[in-house]
């Protein structure tokens, strides 16, 4: 697996990182005894960044992956997130909470959960408009300082929020929805990125699985699976939307690639700073996308396939309404 640097933290991991949100969270039920197997043949292959956070299960999430990689815990870079208030008998989301105090207790619990010393990657999983993010910065800053934490990051943050916290405590990376359909970030933040040095980890790069091509006219979800309900996922907007996919396929066959494998491609040749964290419970879906960071896209190739997008455009919001009101639009 090729390694990439994320910005001038120094921070470097594999080229390819694994989502695990969707082992416990948000996309139905799943085999505990697969997602260990999926994760340590991840490791196997040359995978050494997960991302996972508090509130995917909740709490869940971060003890399958103490599970897994405990053994080789010291070979692995583990980012997950604070931000988010968690009702502690129902376990739903109850809004944000970036208050100093909360992101301390947050740390803590989920260095317990972890089974770890310190976390390598804390992001802030959105911003909280009640919580000035100069504090926030500030209260990493002091879990730095306290060898709980080793990095800052933050995620869905607009370029304003994310100068104003980098002059506080350094930003290593920003997270946020990136793929051949959801290009936001291009315009809104890139530029910011590059003059400061900050990393990218793009998550959900290939569009909740339908830049995968496995989305059909006909495919049904599971309760509790949150594509339920996504504008792009919607019968009205499917037929549009695998049209867009069916074009892109046709590029990918050409190359000898998988539709997923040159989505991937893609993204990783947009920067060098870029890594993405595409999610999988599947160990071919893995392996999959493990070579996709083998392939190099040329110009024809990129030219290609931008053209492709602006003769087919894609149909529907990039996310529900709810979802996108937790979305950082400051200085946009």
């Amino acid at each position: 697996m090729k390694t990439r640097t994320l910005g001038k933290c120094g921070l470097r991991v594999s080229a390819l990182g694994l989502g695990c949100m969707g082992m416990t969270y948000a996309y139905g039920t799943s085999d505990h005894a697969a997602n260990i197997a999926v994760l340590r043949a991840a490791f196997d292959a040359g995978v050494t960044f997960f991302d996972t956070a508090e509130m995917y299960g909740p709490y869940t999430n971060e003890k399958l992956l103490a599970e897994a990689l405990g053994p080789i815990r010291d070979k692995v870079v583990i980012a997950t997130k604070f931000g988010f208030a968690i009702d502690p008998q129902s376990h739903a989301t109850a809004g944000l909470d970036s208050r100093p105090e909360h992101i301390k207790a947050v740390a803590d619990a989920s260095l317990r959960r972890l089974k770890t010393d310190v976390i390598d990657l804390f992001y802030q999983h959105r911003v909280d408009p009640a919580v000035p993010i100069e504090e926030v910065a500030n209260a990493v800053a002091d879990l730095v300082k306290a060898g709980k934490v080793r990095h800052f990051g933050l995620s869905e943050a607009s370029a304003a929020t994310i100068r104003r916290a980098h002059a506080v405590h350094p930003v290593a990376v920003l997270q946020s929805e990136y793929s051949l359909w959801v290009r936001e970030p291009e315009e809104h933040v890139f530029a910011t990125l590059e003059e400061l040095g900050i990393g990218f980890v793009p998550y959900s790069p290939l569009g909740r699985g339908f830049l995968t091509g496995a989305i059909s006219k006909d495919t049904q979800f599971e309760a509790g699976d949150i594509r339920h309900g996504h504008p792009r996922f919607e019968q009205k907007n499917r037929a549009q939307n695998i049209a867009v996919v069916d074009a892109l396929t046709a590029i990918a066959a050409a190359r000898g690639l998988t539709t997923a494998q040159l989505a991937l491609a893609w993204v990783l040749a947009q920067r060098p700073w870029i890594v993405p964290i595409p999610g999988t419970r599947q160990l071919g879906r893995l392996m999959e996308n493990i070579a996709a960071a083998e392939v190099s896209l040329n110009a024809v190739d990129l030219r290609q396939i931008e053209e492709t997008l602006g003769r087919v455009g894609v149909a529907g919001g990039r996310n529900t309404e709810a979802a996108i009101a937790y979305l950082d639009r400051s200085g946009h």
